[in-house]
């Protein structure tokens, strides 16, 4: 098996690796992140077990946080690295670095309806115009796809750290309380991620005084118990969080201009099966006012694809190996 080199998908909680060739990837491996001290013993580690080390010379690595430059530090993990000493670590003719949104933007011209995305309410694509990603994990992850002329490019952000709007009296005292308890602004991922999910839980027991009364849970404790019903406060939390992503979501598509549709990745709404499709998501996306008619034309398609960023990414590297040939 010829391989043009390993693909990485790091977040917060996991590292994802695979090994690209021709037909795709291969030999996906799901590392905990808090298990190794940086990347590089991450990939040293995954190389070894898949008997690849110091054959693979090359790299496309997506991973949580803005890329800028050699030294790197991830955003939501206490990882920080040099990106010249990591691909000198591994022995690497090439290392290519980027944000995981922008790795999943690069997945979506290579998505297929149906069998990696689902559409969600009304809206037809117009071609060649500007998309719109946005994704709840660990933390809230934005990019967008611009078109050149030629095909679609990629552009990073960090729409995720936007102040979000409250909207409702409910909404406003739950930013009231996490700010007196912890923070000093409000942005999208506090409340529209894993970690918000979490925030959102915490801030509502304590508005209603129900410490002594229900558990604290972690943020798939929480999703479970808002599903089965058994919960009240997990199920207005994740009803909220929804209510987040819609309004951010519709936020990005005004931007953006976002006639080629909004495409929602991360870890949490593909779990949520039906239950997304019926929240309140696309409602409060289509809230915006006047322009209700505006956004009601733009698509919003929930990516049930496992590993988007993989998809991005192994496009990124065929691109790559190949013009190092060609140079």
């Amino acid at each position: 098996m010829t391989y043009h080199g390993l693909i990485a998908d790091i977040g917060a909680t996991n590292a994802r690796f695979a090994l690209a060739d021709d037909d795709g990837f291969h030999h996906v491996q799901v590392l905990k992140c808090e298990d190794f001290e940086n990347i590089a013993d991450a990939a040293e580690h995954y190389l070894h077990d898949t008997g690849t080390k110091n054959v693979i010379k090359g790299a496309s690595v997506a991973i949580a946080g803005p890329v800028k430059g050699d030294e790197f530090k991830m955003t939501n993990h206490p990882w920080v690295f040099s990106v010249s000493r990591t691909k000198a670590r591994l022995n690497l003719d090439f290392l290519h670095m980027m944000n995981d949104f922008e790795a999943v933007a690069l997945s979506i011209p290579h998505l297929k309806a149906g069998d990696d995305y689902r559409q969600i309410g009304e809206g037809k694509a117009a071609p060649r115009a500007p998309i719109g990603i946005i994704g709840p994990g660990t933390g809230l992850g934005v990019a967008s796809l611009a078109w050149d002329g030629c095909q679609y490019r990629a552009l990073p952000g960090e729409g995720g750290h936007v102040t979000m709007p409250a909207k409702t009296q409910r909404e406003f005292d739950v930013f009231q309380w996490l700010i007196t308890d912890k923070y000093h602004h409000i942005s999208a991922e506090r409340v529209c991620s894993g970690k918000g999910l979490y925030n959102v839980y915490r801030a509502l027991r304590g508005l209603d005084k129900l410490e002594d009364v229900i558990p604290m849970r972690e943020p798939e404790e929480i999703s479970k118990a808002a599903l089965s019903g058994e919960c009240k406060t997990c199920v207005e939390a994740l009803d909220m969080m929804c209510g987040f992503l819609g309004n951010v979501a519709g936020n990005l598509a005004l931007t953006l201009g976002a006639f080629g549709g909004i495409y929602i990745a991360g870890g949490i709404p593909a779990k949520l099966g039906d239950y997304f499709d019926q929240s309140r998501f696309r409602d409060e996306f289509l809230s915006k006012g006047r322009f209700a008619n505006y956004l009601a034309a733009v698509p919003t398609n929930l990516i049930t694809n496992e590993y988007p960023a993989f998809v991005g990414l192994h496009a990124d590297l065929i691109k790559s190996t190949a013009g190092r040939k060609a140079a």
